[in-house]
């Protein structure tokens, strides 16, 4: 399939599918027109963007399954012509000391160096200030708290109990980890060139870098415009794109947020355990309607997806038509019941499949307007609704765009990760999807 023949000049790859708009929507934000694929593409598949976002599901598989996945959509990008590549993750860093950020990392900087002379390196910098994620002294911070005091160590899937970052990094990779310091940062990015110089002279591959404010981001992006490989968070990417821009090969624009207006109605789907989320559910649910996804029920067989559509037919058909929330969204403790009773994967999985049966039938009665919350409910709706391929809209939210999918269809879908999003999101997603103002 041939979109445009005009090759991409960034090429990134997220381990999940709401980073990956998350990222997408920084660079829409520095006037780069972004396409976000679901998956690898087909070999022949040629897209009109300046930057590409392969948004992989790969955040918590097998570290092995993790490379090979991220290494074909490398092989992709590549082949479309991009001249730096960006591997995204959390901005919580969410790992395991398995991986999967350090050996994704290590097999990328492998891939990228098998043909180059220079000494592979990268920096790793989940900050996003915007946010509340800073990291200082190689330390996570969220919001005022370190990371393993923010609620993050009791992740069901990626419980993140030490805040030091170069230690959690050196856990998951035999590459030398090291750190950018606050000091090199804040003397602007000649100052950081040479500290990646001095790093690379000791042996480090991997470098933590410290990012205290944007202005932090874009010193960071400044500095590594020669690096084949940047990871991090989104906010790295601020300062990528005036590198394109600096060099004449990225023109000023002003429309690369917009989307075309999609017709239809609209719903609410959230999996998400999050703090940020749980308020979110909470605040819907005071004036508006919503239905709660048992998971043990489904597990005992019960008819939750019809009855779920049910409710929702019910509020759509009223004489003042509503959108629903469906949502599985639950307390921790909740979460760990249900996780003893049915195993911590079985019990993830369960709720993807559930909402992703719901979406289908929620668009089979012509909703297509959709807010997902969660990283795992986004992926498992997206590819359950068969989206292909995301054109990257204006920022709803710090970290959330608006989007719509590439095709003769089109739907409008808000997809955000658990954790992002103000206690209205819910509310200012379906205004921004709806054509209203923000």
């Amino acid at each position: 399939m041939t979109i445009s023949a005009n090759k991409p000049l960034l090429g990134c790859i997220a381990d999940d599918f709401t980073g990956a708009t998350d990222l997408a929507n920084m660079l829409v934000r520095g006037g780069m027109r972004t396409v976000q694929t679901i998956g690898v593409p087909a070999a022949d598949t040629r897209i009109e963007a300046d930057a590409l976002v392969v948004a992989l599901k790969s955040r918590t598989i097998p570290a092995a399954d993790a490379v090979a996945q991220s290494l074909a959509a490398f092989e992709w990008l590549r082949a479309q012509g991009c001249r730096q590549f960006f591997f995204k993750y959390c901005s919580t860093f969410d790992s395991t000391d398995k991986g999967n950020i350090g050996p994704v990392a290590d097999a990328l900087l492998d891939a990228l160096h098998a043909s180059r002379a220079d000494t592979p390196f990268t920096i790793a910098c989940p900050a996003f200030p915007e946010n509340g994620r800073t990291v200082y002294r190689g330390h996570l911070f969220v919001g005022d708290v370190l990371l393993n005091e923010s609620g993050m160590e009791h992740h069901p899937l990626t419980p993140m109990t030490d805040a030091n970052l170069v230690r959690v990094l050196q856990r998951q990779t035999q590459s030398k980890v090291g750190l950018v310091r606050c000091d090199a940062v804040a003397q602007g990015a000649e100052a950081v060139r040479a500290s990646i110089d001095a790093l690379k002279r000791d042996g480090v591959r991997m470098a933590i870098a410290d990012a205290i404010s944007d202005a932090d981001l874009y010193t960071l992006g400044e500095a590594c415009a020669d690096l084949p490989l940047i990871t991090g968070g989104s906010g790295v990417a601020l300062g990528l794109p005036a590198n394109f821009r600096r060099a004449g090969l990225l023109g000023d624009t002003d429309d690369a947020g917009e989307l075309p207006r999609v017709e239809g109605t609209s719903a609410v789907l959230a999996g998400s355990a999050s703090k940020a989320t749980n308020a979110q559910v909470a605040a819907w649910r005071e004036t508006r309607p919503a239905f709660r996804i048992d998971p043990l029920a489904a597990a005992r067989g019960e008819p939750v997806v019809e009855q779920a559509l049910t409710f929702a037919r019910e509020h759509m058909n009223a004489a003042q038509p509503q959108p629903v929330l469906i949502y599985a969204t639950a307390t921790p403790e909740e979460v760990k019941a249900t996780q003893r009773e049915l195993g911590v994967a079985e019990a993830g999985h369960l709720g993807e499949r559930t909402l992703a049966s719901i979406a289908r039938g929620l668009h089979d009665l012509g909703v297509r307007k959709f807010v997902v919350a969660g990283g795992e409910t986004s992926g498992a709706v997206v590819q359950a609704l068969g989206v292909e391929m995301l054109r990257i809209g204006r920022q709803i939210d710090p970290g959330v765009p608006a989007t719509a999918s590439i095709g003769a269809a089109p739907l409008a879908l808000a997809l955000k990760s658990g954790n992002f999003g103000a206690v209205d999101f819910f509310a200012k997603a379906l205004r921004h999807l709806d054509g209203g103002a923000q």
